[in-house]
This record gives structure tokens, sequence and C-alpha cells, in this order.
């Protein structure tokens, strides 16, 4: 009977989400294409930019941005999530993690890819520490009733993560407002599910009342370097940027400056 109930209780969520998701395009075939879009329209006009709708999980964020560094453009990618994260100043989610990737070619050095997260941390950190039963660090993620919690299972069980920054005294209003922008692009932008009707990668997860558009979205876009400036130009700077940030003086204990893409 347990089964029973089990089966029937997934088969009635996933009714419910494929109400949201109807003729939703799977992620890690629509994205390649939306992106070559805008790749082929920065080589022919010098930027292009694409908003998709209905589709879901596009993998890494990064891989679309370094798919653009091939062919010598600067390449954008972003997505919205399921609802993860909570406003500044809220304690509910109403937000996903939303990662933003950016990537800058160099010549001799590698380029400088920017790929992160809108929250303090992505939600596999949380779950990790869970199954491992340990802590985890004050400004990570918040409880239900929107205090700074550093047990894993009190963000789980309705808490939320903090926006990247955490506290609005240590910046995160700004984590709050860059996830808002992706939110915006990748989906109301086009016609997506945005904020806390983002339909959930995982039918453990739970799943909005209502949808205000389809499917979650993405944004990508790119753009001709030669259109601003010389590309070897460009390149040389980019590797000169580099030098100057690992000829920083590091901080004892660590290994020195790394550059964004270095892990």
């Amino acid at each position: 009977m347990v089964l029973l109930h089990a089966a029937v209780e997934v088969l009635v969520l996933s009714r419910r989400l494929d109400e949201l998701v109807e003729d939703v395009g799977l992620g890690l075939v629509v994205a390649p294409r939306a992106n070559e879009i805008a790749m082929e329209k920065a080589l022919n006009v010098g930027t292009g930019w694409v908003s998709v709708s209905n589709t879901n999980h596009f993998g890494i964020a990064g891989y679309y941005v370094l798919k653009a560094l091939e062919r010598d453009l600067i390449g954008w990618s972003m997505t919205n999530t399921t609802q993860l994260v909570a406003p500044t100043w809220g304690c509910e989610r109403q937000l996903g993690t939303n990662p933003i990737s950016i990537g800058f070619p160099g010549k001799e050095e590698p380029p400088i890819v920017i790929d992160m997260a809108t929250s303090a941390v992505a939600y596999g950190k949380i779950e990790m520490a869970r199954r491992k039963g340990e802590r985890i660090p004050a400004g990570w993620a918040l409880d239900s009733e929107g205090r700074i919690c550093t047990d894993p299972n009190e963000m789980v069980n309705d808490g939320a993560l903090s926006p990247l920054g955490s506290a609005r005294e240590t910046g995160g209003h700004k984590g709050y407002c860059l996830a808002l922008m992706v939110d915006v692009l990748s989906s109301v932008l086009s016609g997506a599910n945005w904020g806390p009707f983002a339909p959930p990668f995982a039918l453990r997860q739970a799943i909005p009342e209502r949808s205000v558009g389809k499917g979650i979205g993405h944004f990508f876009g790119a753009m001709r370097i030669d259109s601003f400036i010389d590309v070897d130009e460009f390149k040389r700077q980019i590797d000169e940027y580099v030098h100057v940030l690992r000829s920083t003086k590091p901080v004892t204990g660590t290994g020195g400056t790394i550059v964004p893409g270095d892990p």
C-alpha cells in the first residue's frame, strides 16, 4: 500500500508538472541552438541576443560562453531556475539561483570566464552538507522565519538560500538585483515562467500552483570584438589584465589571486 500510494503521488505530481511544461523543449537541445543563433547574428551584424521560453535545465552556463570564445566572440549566457532564493529582507523562496556566465578571450593566456550563481551558494552544497550531517557557514541560507541558519535541514524545510552577498549589510541586495535581472531577461522577455512560478527540475521540489508563462527561460548573447576594437589588441589587453591580477601580492597562507575561470 505504501508503494502504491507513493506511485500515485508521483503520477499526480507528474501530471501537474506536465501542465506547467506542455510541449517543453529539452534544454540541452534547445539552448545550444539558441546560442548558435546569437553567435550567427553577432558574426553577421556585430551583436546577437536570444531569449528562450518553454524549456528546462540547460546544463552548465559556462559551456555556451566557451562556444562563443571559439569564434573570437564575447559570449553571455544566463537562465532562471526553480525557486530557492529569498529576496533581501524576505523569508520566502521567490527566485532561482539564476546563474550568469560571460567570457573574454585571451591571446596567450586562457580566457577569462565568469560563471556564477546569483545566490550565496549552489543548492548542491546544502544537500551535500545535509547528507554528511555537517553544518553550513552562516550566510548561506535562512530558516523559515528568515533567520540566518547553519543547519542545512532548516533551509531544506521551508527555508531559503540567501542571495549572493547574504544579508543587506554585506551586499545581499546586489545578488538579489542580479537574480532579478537574469529572471527578466530569461523569462519575462521570452514569455517563460518567472520568479516563484518557474517549474522545478525534480519532482520532490515544490510545484507552483499556477503558471505565468511557458517552462523556464534562458538568455544568450554574443558580441563581435572587432565591432569595437581590433581583436588582437583586445586579446593582448586581456593577457595583460591576467598578468596584473596574478602579480597581486597574495594573502598569507593562500596561493595568491586566481582569475575567473581558473577553478
